[in-house]
């Protein structure tokens, strides 16, 4: 899976259109980033990609970019 897949599934976790995001967003910013989309992250991540996130690893995510850099596989595509 390449980046663009990756963020259409990240778009579609926040209910917004395919092609909404690029990466650079703020999720402080976005209405959308609350515990039940950071639950569907770490859902996500398990289902797509077979990783295991903790929790704790979203302290330090602060835009969509972070929280594709914490998917590993995703960096050698």
């Amino acid at each position: 899976m390449n980046r663009p897949e990756f963020l259409v599934l990240v778009d579609e976790l926040f209910d917004l259109s395919p092609g909404s995001l690029k990466g650079p967003e703020n999720l402080d910013e976005m209405a959308s980033w609350n515990s039940m989309s950071m639950v569907g992250f770490i859902g996500l991540a398990d289902a797509h990609f077979g990783y295991i996130l903790s929790p704790r690893k979203f302290g330090s995510c602060h835009t969509v970019d972070d929280l594709l850099n914490l998917i590993q596989p995703l960096n050698a595509a």
